[in-house]
């Protein structure tokens, strides 16, 4: 069974993890029974809750924990300027984890936090984030509020703050159309996140509205997290016999490869390749040609965030939200889709 958490029990009794943290505290909300086949497969697994989390949550720490996949990124660092503006009104202290994109570090980090003195976690996934387990584990342990926003979990009962993924991607896919672009392909690194799935989701149906068929590894683009290997993948696109007239970059690295490679190959944009995508790279209007983007809200989704939480610490409504708000990017068109 491998490493027993409070999750692996409830699946394994086929009950909810609410009612497994209930059972191993002993409430009186869970029946004589239930309570003696949870703690018999708890003691099976030798699993121990964490003695420190509830006597720690008692008291409030005046610290919350923020936990975001890079911090290079200009999006990750004006969203967390403003959560640090929040917080400092507040009074409150700012702990800024960075989990470089892994999910080994993303599950280290909430372990680390089962035992630390916050009240409560605004989070952002790394791209290998695929299942919730660590993240309802840590739950079921902690009771912490948390917030997620812009690569947000699937999961119900918690806030999420995005922007308006699929309506972006698909007014940029419809520019580069409008362009005269026949052969647009899109470029990601993450299949899992509900962003990117949103962001393709938005392109595929703007190339279906035109007239072209969307195709695996032809019209979409995997890459990595690996400069390296994108630039190899970029670079053997590019070098095509089908080589195509537009690139949508889901993400900012991954056009900023792409520049590299079209000087490399001096493919001149935008008369040879349009460039088109999501960022808030400040230097975008300053790149030869100058960056079409779109813009997410990073200040506004960071600020709106971190109010949720102090609400939820502060108890002045629900403990828990399925709200899941949304705040519109903005398209800048430069001179990389003129």
């Amino acid at each position: 069974m491998g490493k027993t958490n409070i999750v692996k029990l409830a699946k394994e009794l086929n009950l909810s993890i609410s009612t497994v943290s209930k059972a191993l505290k002993d409430s009186y909300e869970i029946s004589a029974a239930t309570k003696q086949r949870v703690i018999e497969l708890a003691d099976k697994y030798n699993y121990k809750p964490n003695p420190f989390a509830s006597v720690l949550r008692k008291g409030k720490s005046k610290s919350i924990a923020v936990i975001i996949p890079e911090i290079a990124s200009n999006f990750f660092s004006v969203a967390v300027d403003a959560i640090e503006t929040m917080a400092t009104e507040k009074g409150y202290d700012v702990f800024v984890y960075v989990t470089h994109e892994n999910l080994a570090n993303e599950i280290s980090v909430l372990k680390r936090l089962e035992i630390s003195l916050v009240d409560g976690v605004i989070m952002s996934l790394c791209a290998q984030t695929k299942g919730y387990e660590h993240i309802e584990a840590f739950y079921a342990d902690t009771s912490l509020p948390i917030i997620f926003f812009d690569r947000i979990a699937m999961m119900e009962n918690f806030p999420r703050i995005v922007t308006n993924n699929y309506e972006s991607a698909f007014q940029a896919a419809e520019h580069l159309f409008k362009c005269g672009c026949k052969n647009p392909v899109y470029l990601y690194s993450s299949e899992w996140l509900y962003i990117n799935k949103e962001r393709q989701r938005g392109f595929k149906d703007a190339v279906t509205k035109n007239g072209l068929k969307v195709i695996d590894d032809v019209t979409l683009i995997k890459c990595t997290e690996d400069a390296e290997t994108n630039y190899d993948i970029i670079h053997k696109l590019l070098c095509s016999k089908k080589r195509p007239d537009a690139i949508f970059a889901s993400i900012e690295k991954l056009a900023l490869i792409v520049y590299q490679v079209a000087r490399d190959l001096d493919i001149k944009m935008p008369k040879q390749l349009k460039v088109i995508s999501f960022s808030n790279l400040r230097a975008a209007s300053l790149l030869q040609p100058s960056l079409s983007t779109i813009s997410q809200p990073a200040f506004e989704m960071g600020e709106q965030a971190a109010k949720l939480l102090f609400k939820m610490i502060e108890k002045k409504f629900y403990k828990k939200a399925n709200d899941m708000i949304t705040i519109d990017s903005k398209m800048d068109i430069r001179e990389s889709t003129k």
